[in-house]
């Protein structure tokens, strides 16, 4: 589907704009409201083949992140928290109490903020690839240094002048990470020019840059420290990791445990990085299982 066949919104929250797809089922019948957190290099649109699915059980809110897809870039490198406060701002604008959150990525950083600072407003919490601060030293470890090097060499100036200097160079910088973290090279084919027509957008670059930026030292410190403390998520969570993620290693689910007490684990075949773009199928059956679930708990349905 293209990006015009949704529905597409704009709120004004926390002191900027933010951008959102809402697609909600057919009829009176609205079940539980259902976040979609995309990540890096991504925005909204990575989730075109979970929305139409998804929205036939649930409220599907899908917004870009700050400094994402439509989504205003302001000055200045944000925190943590004005992710997280961009999120409350948004639930408080759609009048929604309480969702289930889908992410991965940078999102599931947002997520796992989020649901440590409003545990009250998460129904359940459902991951793809899922950084932690359990992951510790194994970024670098094993020769894995060589997977994070963008990390680093985004925190540059010149890395927005390099990148963004055309769309060819646009083009060749995102088509790498598309095609390495995938299974297999080529699956974003179909999309590559909608991810270069998003990202030559502008501010976009920058506001992608700014999120690494942002969580560069508590990067640096689980490097230099091992795994950090953490208060432990006690939300239904629900974990679908993408075996051939070169980048989050699906060996890295070994400490989840640690840092959420209701953690259910599996392993997805046949999808890297980008488990809910390369195995939508499997995906959209997982996370309508866990939310119809839920929200029988909770008399929902």
């Amino acid at each position: 589907m293209s990006a015009a066949s949704f529905s597409h919104h704009t709120a004004g929250v926390n002191g900027i704009h933010v951008h959102y797809v809402r697609q909600q089922p057919d009829g009176a019948d609205i079940r539980m409201p259902l976040v979609l957190l995309h990540g890096w290099p991504e925005f909204w649109y990575v989730w075109h083949r979970n929305i139409p699915a998804l929205s036939r059980h649930f409220d599907v809110i899908v917004p870009d992140l700050r400094g994402f897809g439509d989504t205003a870039t302001p000055p200045g490198i944000p925190a943590l928290g004005d992710y997280v406060a961009d999120l409350a701002g948004l639930l408080d604008h759609l009048g929604v109490e309480r969702a289930g959150i889908v992410s991965h990525d940078v999102g599931a950083h947002v997520a796992q903020a989020f649901a440590l600072a409003h545990p009250h407003r998460v129904k359940g919490l459902f991951f793809g690839n899922c950084p932690y601060p359990g992951i510790g030293r194994r970024w670098v470890e094993n020769r894995h240094a060589n997977q994070i090097w963008y990390q680093s060499f985004q925190l540059l100036p010149l890395a927005l002048e390099l990148v963004g200097a055309s769309r060819d160079s646009c083009r060749a910088y995102f088509r790498h990470f598309l095609d390495h973290w995938a299974a297999q090279p080529g699956r974003f084919d179909d999309d590559l020019e909608a991810w270069v027509d998003n990202f030559m957008k502008p501010g976009n670059l920058e506001g992608g840059f700014n999120w690494y930026k942002a969580g560069n030292e508590a990067r640096l410190r689980q490097i230099s420290d091992g795994p950090q403390p953490r208060p432990v998520i006690d939300l239904p969570a629900r974990f679908l990791w993408g075996r051939e993620d070169p980048v989050l290693s699906s060996q890295w689910v070994n400490g989840l445990e640690d840092y959420f007490s209701n953690a259910v684990i599996e392993i997805c075949e046949d999808a890297g990085h980008f488990v809910f773009y390369e195995q939508p199928d499997r995906a959209n059956e997982a996370i309508t299982s866990f939310f119809l679930q839920l929200a029988e708990v909770d008399g929902r349905i």
